[in-house]
């Protein structure tokens, strides 16, 4: 067997932690396994580096900065393959201008485009463990880029994916995906499995288990993921597509709950052909990506519209609607940054009514007006103040029956 395996930041903090890892790959691959292992910063590093960028000016140069982080990976992919061959086992580091892992040029978000796959098999065939830092790539101009927060999941699904791995397994500080946060309710419960499907969309909502582009990257190329801890023993939690799925009781398999929302208003918006059009193409091409968004019914000759945007690109979003409510005649921009967005995800949704209405009675009778809705096939999601996320989770969590022990467990 062909296995990638990916570590966080949480498994390689410290070398103890990398020592870890480096046994586990020795188990492994003492079994007959070939392994290819991607490894994230030590915890904590990537913002230390990133702090030091921003203490020299507000707004460090993209290019250098990708420079500067993707350093974090390559000294954990050094440290595991030095301690690999110190435990007695043949290793090398490869980084991603060698593997090579091509990209687009978006520094700090950038895009695989292209696997070049022939330097790792021939590693491979050579009897090593081969070790690749996570989280970065390189431009057709040569340039180091990254892929965004939780990109060596990304690089450690593409690996898989490019060279048809059997499975990849990555490797956290928790021990599969949960129904919900554990932190935020006591009776979440560990699911045995999980589909693409409703992994992107908890991915998508707040879920922080796995990054949604390599949620998404896996389903397109039908790569297994088997998400566990390094630190301690566990089945994890495998997500798959649907088939693979057993017959399920539960029509909703999880709540997450997302801290990261802002609600921005643009109001007496002239309601002609054209105006909503030009609110979006403005945010489009700042790279400000919309999640929920609602227009009002008119008034006369203005609407309002509501939409949510991450709260790190609130403020730039803000100013860009100033600017553009100026262009288009509206009349005020508000915002609020104190917003959370809870959702209820379930593939069981599709065959079954009055889910919504279930949902909005509870967060009814729990006080909590919703300020907007959005839903999918599979997903109901409502944008609600920041001070009733946690209550509106728990609520929900036992409103759907998820306090109860055999939430999807294999028996």
């Amino acid at each position: 067997m062909l296995v990638v395996q990916k570590y966080g930041g949480t498994s390689v903090r410290d070398i103890e932690r990398i020592r870890n890892v480096a046994q586990r790959a020795i188990d492994y691959k003492n079994k007959g396994n070939d392994m290819v292992i991607v490894v994230s910063a030590m915890s904590g590093e990537t913002d230390r580096l990133l702090n030091l960028a921003n203490s020299i000016g507000k707004f460090p140069d993209e290019r250098e900065v990708d420079v500067l982080i993707s350093t974090g990976e390559q000294v954990t992919s050094a440290l595991l393959a030095i301690t690999l061959k110190e435990m007695g086992h043949d290793a090398i580091s490869v980084l991603g201008h060698q593997v090579k892992i091509a990209t687009d040029s978006s520094f700090g978000k950038a895009r695989i485009e292209k696997l070049e796959k022939e330097r790792i098999l021939e590693e491979l065939k050579k009897g090593k463990i081969v070790v690749v830092p996570g989280f970065q790539g390189v431009d057709k101009e040569g340039n180091i880029t990254t892929l965004g927060r939780g990109g060596s999941d990304t690089t450690g699904v593409a690996l898989a994916a490019g060279l048809s791995a059997d499975v990849c397994e990555i490797y956290t500080d928790v021990d599969g995906v949960y129904t919900t946060d554990p932190n935020v309710c006591d009776k979440a419960r560990r699911l045995d499995r999980i589909s693409y499907d409703e992994m992107l969309e908890m991915a998508g909502l707040g879920a922080k288990v796995l990054q949604i582009r390599s949620v998404e990257l896996a389903q397109k190329y039908n790569v297994p993921i088997l998400v566990k801890s390094s630190l301690v023993e566990g089945k994890g939690t495998l997500v798959c597509k649907e088939e693979m799925m057993s017959m399920e009781k539960v029509v909703i398999s999880g709540i997450t709950y997302s801290k990261n929302e802002a609600k921005i208003t643009v109001r007496g918006v002239p309601d002609k052909p054209g105006v909503a059009a030009g609110i979006f193409t403005a945010l489009s091409d700042a790279k400000i990506v919309v999640d929920i968004i609602v227009q009002n019914v008119s008034r006369g000759t203005t609407t309002d519209i509501t939409f949510t945007v991450a709260k790190t690109d609130a403020k730039k979003a803000y100013a860009i609607m100033e600017d553009t409510a100026q262009k288009t005649g509206a009349e005020k921009v508000t915002m609020d940054e104190d917003m959370a967005k809870v959702s209820i995800v379930g593939l069981g949704m599709i065959s079954h009514a009055g889910i919504a209405s279930k949902m909005f009675s509870v967060l009814a009778s729990e006080g909590i007006n919703i300020e907007a809705i959005t839903t999918s096939e599979i997903k109901v999601s409502c944008v609600i103040e920041s001070k009733y996320g946690e209550l509106a989770v728990r609520a929900l969590h036992t409103a759907f029956g998820l306090d109860d022990e055999d939430v999807r467990e294999e028996k």
